[in-house]
């Protein structure tokens, strides 16, 4: 998962002061990935927004606007990082009015001003602008403080053009040292301007009374004209003399000028054929016209000359009309098969499907194209679907012989081919490394601007959902959308709407609804069993398998590949919602996630027991100051890892289900994770069990610092397989006390089902393992010290019945308790917190076989009485801080087996002896006392 991005920090503008509408550009940290990330910019309180283009991450130009505040801060705010902060602040300064006339260090625009807000040059009128001194007199400026100017007008301007134009603000600014006499001039001349401007319009006509007497009186004559003309040709046609005249030359003009008139009457007719095919050139053209806006493409032109020609020329009786207009159908038939081939012809954008469906419908074309084109449309849907899933198993097919040459030619170098000349062809490797992109998170599974070396790192089932998804992703928002605009007729034009062609798609598109449906939901069984195909081939029937499958499943695919499968899905499934389709068309879809979701868990968590299989060759046997070694740390990381990549396959996104719902997967993953708990129970036993010639040589690491430790082991010598035992119990004792419970915590944490039983079995698991290796343990140090005892005992002929005075405790217990003081040093170099646990059972097996063998002696003279109760005490003296209810009973048996000490005298002998004993043997005995540890009991 991607981390949040950190809040905007503006660290320095430029400049740092000026007045409103001045351009800043503005540096920082984090001001955004984009220009739309980038929602908020202020500065000195008032919003700059309108005017900010970003530039990058770490530089904003912009306009500073009409802020209220004097001084402020520039804030940034974004959508990845929130409100930022600024440790700069900007000063704004107040405009200072420039005239037309006044001196200024740059140029200024009379005519024209920029509007920085709208970024537009707006034309100022002549007639608005205003002379610089309107008094006419010298200006003297005051050094009066313009704050102080601002106190003592409040909510005033000294600006003539402004609203709020105080006069007298005004002339104590500009005027304040001018004579009375002067403002008495002042005042004249703003008499004058007055009478000017009043004076100007009236001036402005009179000097245009000329031109209007003048357009008027040739308008008059032009009129009296033609009404002169109109009466002449009325009254010359209204004259019988005329007529007469005009009749006698008409005949004599027959007579003499027969032949010409022939000709003449011949010029007639052909002018009026002429005229005629001038007439009627549209219809005689047409034909013609309609073929040359086909090729240009111009359809929408050949569509309105139809209809005019149809409208003028359909009913016609007139053959040449007919033969003309024949012609024309004929033409359009051809333009319907062009347009209808067009239609179906695939691919197309929405826009051009729209537009030739249109089209044939302004042409009347029979049947219902739209209709014919969503069939199409789907068909071809499908065909690039199962096209993309043979594209891909040929592909993979193609890289398995390709790996298959390269490991010939890794295995003989003689062999050599242009093929495998990777020299001269560099490809990149199919196999290889999960990549940590930013995909993974968010991204986007439809970014086009992929590596192309993703392709050859990830799986062909990997890259082929990729492709797939965003094929479909791709095709089906159009289908979609023609069907939408069908049902509503959109897609018909206004003349459509007229005719009831309309009205009659709607009707059809009513009555193919559930067609439609089934089409959509072709489609998305088609996408589901593709991909159950390639990720889940068990999932599919038998006879589904051969047309979704084919792909060659060496080995399925690591839980971090169907995690990102997953990711892809979900973003599929997420832009079809987006389209409105129903839900019920979308739950398969639904089902699929919930399947790869299970899928991925599994997978995973059979892949964590693999990786902690394989903590046992990564175990050095270094153990800290509290016996443990790194192997339980790195099984709780080893889970928590596993556990943290099915964080976003564990959550439920809209419209999930719970990956838990269903009672077989609750069990399924509850006897994993139990089996996981056992693999490591088992790497465990099996590292501790293991014959020191099938463990590698490994050196057992103190820290010679620690104060707790008595002695240490040799930094040379090797670990022997007590040593290892004993580390072995000290990490099944974090283990039981920490790591199983932290894990349980991840379990609960991440929702699985039945911790409680993954919690018990595994304990139980894990104390039947601890109880063992330390019976072995034991068996391996007590065994030796108390088949020693016997023969120490007996020693020399020694004889309970007939022994000397004692003089001391004898060498074997000495020798006992030197090998347990040996066992004592062994268990706490390597864990303190073991001693106590081990110590007791050592001093239990010893005192147990002490008993038995005092029970087994038939008489003890009273030296040998003597002798044997001082040995007696002095073990248990000495090893009282390990004693346990079990030793002591036993202690307390071997004491009662003994005769009673009848005189003071032996009472004292044996003190003393006690006291010889524990003065001799004080060193040694030291390591018992030092411990303070609380004894466990076994």
């Amino acid at each position: 998962m991607s981390r949040a991005r950190q809040p905007p920090l503006v660290t320095g503008i430029s400049p740092n002061e000026g007045i409103s509408w001045t351009k800043v550009t503005i540096r920082g940290e984090n001001l955004g990935t984009g220009p739309t990330d980038l929602i908020g910019l202020t500065i000195c309180g008032h919003n700059c927004l309108l005017t900010a283009e970003w530039m990058s991450a770490s530089k904003i130009v912009c306009r500073v606007g009409q802020a209220k505040n004097d001084k402020g801060d520039i804030i940034v705010t974004t959508k990845s990082g929130g409100k930022g902060t600024s440790t700069v602040s900007f000063k704004l300064l107040k405009p200072e009015k420039i005239g037309i006339l006044d001196q200024s260090a740059v140029w200024v625009d009379e005519m024209n001003y920029y509007d920085m807000r709208t970024d537009k040059n707006k034309g100022i009128p002549p007639l608005s602008l205003r002379p610089a001194n309107p008094l006419g007199i010298e200006i003297d400026k005051s050094r009066f403080p313009q704050k102080d100017l601002e106190a003592l007008f409040p909510g005033m301007s000294a600006d003539f053009t402004s609203e709020n134009f105080s006069a007298a603000w005004y002339l104590i600014e500009n005027h304040s040292t001018t004579s009375f006499d002067q403002l008495k001039t002042a005042v004249a001349n703003l008499k004058k301007q007055a009478n000017k401007k009043n004076e100007g319009s009236l001036a402005y006509v009179k000097g245009g009374l000329s031109t209007f007497f003048e357009a008027q009186d040739a308008l008059s004559a032009i009129h009296q004209k033609l009404e002169a003309d109109g009466t002449e040709k009325v009254e010359g046609s209204m004259t019988q003399k005329l007529e007469n005249v005009l009749n006698r030359a008409s005949n004599t003009a027959d007579t003499l000028f027969q032949e010409v008139l022939g000709r003449k009457d011949k010029a007639d007719s052909t002018r009026n054929a002429l005229n005629v095919l001038q007439r009627f050139k549209f219809l005689f053209n047409l034909p013609l016209n309609i073929e040359r806006n086909i090729q240009k493409g111009d359809y929408d032109v050949v569509i309105n000359d139809y209809e005019k020609a149809k409208s003028l020329f359909g009913k016609t009786e007139v053959q040449v009309f007919k033969k003309y207009y024949a012609e024309v159908e004929t033409r359009i038939e051809a333009l319907r098969e062009l347009l209808l081939d067009k239609l179906l012809e695939t691919p197309s954008t929405l826009h051009d499907q729209k537009r030739y469906i249109r089209y044939l419908s302004d042409l009347h074309a029979p049947g219902d194209p739209a209709w014919q084109c969503i069939v199409a449309q789907h068909q071809w849907i499908l065909q690039l679907m199962h096209n993309c899933k043979e594209s891909y198993v040929k592909e993979q097919k193609g890289k398995d012989i390709f790996l298959f040459y390269i490991y010939i030619h890794a295995c003989n170098p003689l062999l050599h081919s242009p093929m495998l000349d990777l020299d001269s062809d560099v490809r990149p490797s199919a196999i290889g490394h999960l990549g940590q992109t930013a995909s993974l998170k968010r991204g986007s599974s439809f970014q086009s601007g992929r590596d192309d070396a993703w392709r050859y790192k990830a799986p062909q089932q990997v890259v082929f959902v990729e492709k797939l998804t965003k094929l479909v992703v791709s095709q089906l928002p159009n289908f979609w959308k023609l069907w939408i605009s069908y049902v509503n007729g959109s897609l018909f034009s206004e003349t459509a709407e007229k005719s009831g062609q309309m009205e009659r798609s709607k009707k059809n598109a009513r009555q193919r609804q559930n067609d439609f449906k089934k089409m959509i939901q072709e489609v998305m069984h088609s996408l589901v069993k593709l991909i159950r195909g390639a990720l889940l081939p068990f999932s599919l029937r038998e006879g589904e398998s051969r047309q979704y499958g084919g792909w060659e499943m060496k080995s399925e695919l690591s839980g971090q590949w169907l995690t990102h499968v997953i990711q892809t899905v979900r973003l599929s499934s997420e832009s079809l919602t987006a389209l409105e389709i129903p839900n019920d068309m979308l739950q398969i879809i639904q089902d699929l996630i919930l399947d790869l979701r299970v899928r991925c868990i599994i997978v995973t968590l059979q892949h964590t027991a693999e990786d902690i299989k394989r903590l046992a060759e990564k175990e050095d046997w270094v153990v800290d100051n509290e016996g443990l070694t790194s192997l339980p740390s790195q099984f709780e990381q080893c889970i928590v890892h596993s556990l943290q990549s099915l964080k976003t396959v564990l959550d439920c996104k809209p419209g999930e289900a719970s990956v838990f719902q269903q009672q077989k997967t609750q069990e399924d993953v509850c006897q994993l994770s139990i089996g996981i708990m056992q693999v490591f129970i088992d790497c465990l036993e099996q590292l501790s069990t293991k014959p020191d010639g099938d463990i590698d040589t490994a050196h057992l690491s103190v820290d010679v610092s620690s104060p707790d430790l008595f002695g240490s082991i040799q930094e040379e010598s090797s670990l022997s397989s007590e040593q290892r035992l004993l580390i072995t119990l000290s990490n099944c004792r974090y283990l039981e006390r920490h790591t199983f419970l932290n894990i349980a915590e991840h379990f609960e944490k991440h929702g699985f089902q039945g911790v409680e039983k993954i919690t018990q079995v595994s304990m139980e698991s894990l104390k039947e393992l601890d109880q063992r290796l330390f019976e072995m343990y034991i068996e391996f140090k007590a065994d030796p010290i108390v088949g020693s005892l016997e023969p120490g005992i007996y020693a020399g002929y020694f004889d309970w019945k007939d022994c000397l005075v004692p003089a001391g405790v004898r060498n074997y217990l000495k020798e006992a308790l030197v090998n347990i003081i040996a066992v004592h040093a062994e268990v706490f170099n390597i864990s303190k917190d073991l001693v106590p646990r081990v110590m007791s059972r050592v001093v239990e097996a010893v005192s147990e076989e002490l008993s038995r063998l005092m029970q087994c002696v038939s008489y003890f003279s009273r030296n040998g009485a003597l002798q044997a109760r001082l040995e007696i005490c002095a073990l248990k003296d000495a090893m009282a801080i390990y004693l346990t209810p079990e030793s002591s009973s036993s202690f307390k048996q071997a004491l009662e087996a003994l005769p009673q000490l009848s005189s003071g005298t032996d009472k004292k002998l044996l003190e003393e002896l006690l006291n010889k004993f524990k003065s001799s043997m004080h060193l040694q005995l030291t390591c018992f006392q030092a411990s303070s540890s609380t004894m466990i009991k076994t």
